[in-house]
């Protein structure tokens, strides 16, 4: 769809720091967000607001089981923002009665805007058509999504219905898709996902033969149920080139000192080395983890090092979101900066590796600095069974290291 003038008019007035005499904040309680896709697609997701000021309110996106807080909230008249830092987006919204209209956007205007709007008071997610399922799509499954490129991706579905709401999920070798919610009605499926990057989106027909046909976010896919649906084994997809052993590198924290595997920190320590970026949700999934499991663990001679590459390289951004990062997941692990998120450069880097294929990466490294396993990609908790058997092979893995 053509962004109307209201959006036009509204992202102007924010851009230019219009504001009024200050207004009320808006209602604690469940809101029903829509994203008015630029392809005439709309976009739903749901939030909840709790506290009675933007000083101390918190926002919470709402996908499937989880609760996911955005950043912080301010309030200039009746205009409102929403931060989003680990995107660097941000709602900037005009508060209304119950209603809130807006965009989503960077945080420093640039590339393109959503308009957004959400209405107080409404906990569904997909409109109830009053059409009921033609079935259950419960189960795992085959996918094959078509590339842009003309290249295809294999991955895994997990799909949990209960009654006409649905549940979702796609596994691939890089990570997982996190939390999908949706709706069955008829034999059309409808789910979608916010955590404050861009809307995910999935729709698609299914058949009494068990086989889903869809597009996520335009990109089309088709699926079929098979209960030993399963990808290759993440342990092989990245390792260490014929010649090397030890796994070894210096590189800035976030503060611009050198950190190095043969600092004396390290030194005879099981070491679990983590690459990713403070941008990548399947690494907030990974430090939502990782972080309460090292504070339990690492007096066991275990220590934790995050590489994080980012989106910028600039020194002053480049502490901001590793800080902001550390802040929100709790991290008392060492971070260091790895340098720009691209693929390339990572294997770059760190020359030792066959291959990069994922943010998230982990590295497990034995007391004497010899490299024992690497995962690729992280199954996190969205994924149900698999998130619990990546977390016994993580222990497993870690006990067996310590005992040497």
């Amino acid at each position: 769809m053509k962004i109307s003038n209201k959006y036009l008019f509204l992202a102007c007035s924010f851009i230019a720091g219009t504001s009024v005499a200050q207004s009320q904040f808006i209602p604690e309680g469940k809101w029903r967000g829509v994203f008015h896709q630029p392809n005439d697609t709309d976009v739903p997701f749901n939030f909840e607001v709790k506290g009675k000021s933007a000083a101390t309110a918190k926002i919470y996106l709402l996908n499937g089981g989880e609760r996911f807080e955005t950043g912080g909230i301010t309030q200039k008249g009746d205009s409102l923002f929403v931060a989003f830092d680990q995107f660097d987006n941000e709602f900037a919204l005009k508060i209304g009665d119950k209603k809130l209209d807006g965009v989503l956007r960077k945080k420093d205007h640039s590339g393109r805007i959503t308009p957004v709007e959400a209405n107080y008071g409404i906990s569904y997610r997909f409109a109830d058509n009053g059409e009921k399922p033609a079935g259950d799509i419960s189960g795992k499954y085959d996918v094959l999504f078509k590339g842009r490129n003309g290249t295809d991706e294999k991955k895994v579905g997990v799909f949990k219905q209960d009654g006409n709401k649905l549940f979702a999920t796609f596994l691939s070798i890089t990570g997982d898709s996190r939390y999908l919610e949706g709706v069955v009605q008829g034999n059309k499926f409808y789910l979608s996902a916010f955590i404050g990057s861009g809307a995910a989106y999935y729709t698609g027909t299914f058949d009494a033969a068990g086989s889903l046909t869809g597009t996520a976010s335009g990109q089309p896919f088709n699926a079929t149920k098979n209960a030993a649906a399963a990808l290759p084994d993440p342990y092989k997809l990245t390792y260490l080139k014929d010649g090397y052993q030890t796994f070894d590198f210096t590189l800035p924290d976030a503060d611009g000192n050198k950190v190095s595997l043969k600092d004396a920190q390290f030194k005879n320590k099981v070491v679990i080395l983590t690459i990713g970026g403070t941008w990548c949700p399947n690494c907030m999934d990974e430090a939502t983890f990782v972080a309460p499991w090292y504070k339990k663990n690492h007096q066991r001679g275990v220590e934790v090092i995050g590489v994080q590459f980012e989106r910028k390289t600039d020194p002053a951004y480049v502490k901001n979101a590793m800080e902001n990062f550390k802040k929100r997941f709790g991290i008392a692990y060492t971070e260091v900066f790895g340098g720009l998120a691209d693929k390339k450069a990572v294997a770059e880097s760190f020359p030792a590796l066959n291959t990069f294929l994922s943010f998230p990466t982990i590295i497990f490294i034995d007391r004497k600095g010899n490299v024992d396993k690497i995962y690729t990609g992280f199954t996190g908790p969205a994924t149900g069974v698999y998130y619990e058997q990546f977390i016994k092979e993580f222990n497993d893995e870690v006990d067996h290291l310590i005992k040497g």
